[in-house]
């Protein structure tokens, strides 16, 4: 009778019981699952906002490791959002509220909390530079002072619903 040989198994391993080697190939599965599942498990795995439209060079930076940005990517609290020469990005959040960043920008997600029955949440940004156009949303509706953009020359409350704001500051 010819021999056959199986991926992952070794002459005379049974196949009709697990040994050994399935319980370090089980204890790999899991230890790989929860690696690949820890970042979302980290930043709270909620998701706040989702990119819209994306165009040139665009990163998100999450836990200090930037990733290439795509149209249908979620972000997430403390995310930074980063846009190259040429490049801009759209991002719709969770409340409604809609975010656009222009070409050489910096933006951190600070704060995001929002109620889905009750509208009420909070909402904070900071643009480090570029410039930013924002719509906003739910939060704001319910509550206007809900929402603030930090820049590194002033700190505003939003209290109206759409406006533009630009940040010639630092590098952070």
């Amino acid at each position: 009778m010819p021999s056959l040989a199986l991926p992952g198994f070794a002459k005379g391993d049974n196949l009709r019981r697990p040994g050994p080697p399935s319980l370090r190939r089980l204890a790999l599965a899991v230890v790989g699952s929860a690696l690949v599942l820890a970042p979302a498990a980290a930043l709270g795995a909620e998701a706040i906002g989702q990119i819209k439209t994306e165009t040139g060079v665009v990163s998100i930076e999450r836990g200090g490791k930037a990733v290439p940005a795509a149209i249908g990517d979620y972000v997430f609290r403390s995310d930074t959002l980063v846009t190259a020469a040429h490049s801009s990005v759209g991002v719709t959040f969770s409340d409604n509220s809609l975010m656009a960043l222009g070409p050489f920008s910096r933006l951190s997600l600070d704060q995001f909390r929002f109620d889905t029955t009750t509208h009420a949440g909070a909402f904070d940004v900071t643009l480090h530079r570029g410039a930013l156009a924002v719509k906003s949303g739910q939060i704001v509706r319910q509550t206007p002072e809900a929402m603030h953009v930090r820049t590194p020359a002033a700190l505003l409350g939003v209290r109206g619903t759409e406006f533009v704001v630009r940040a010639d500051g630092d590098t952070g």
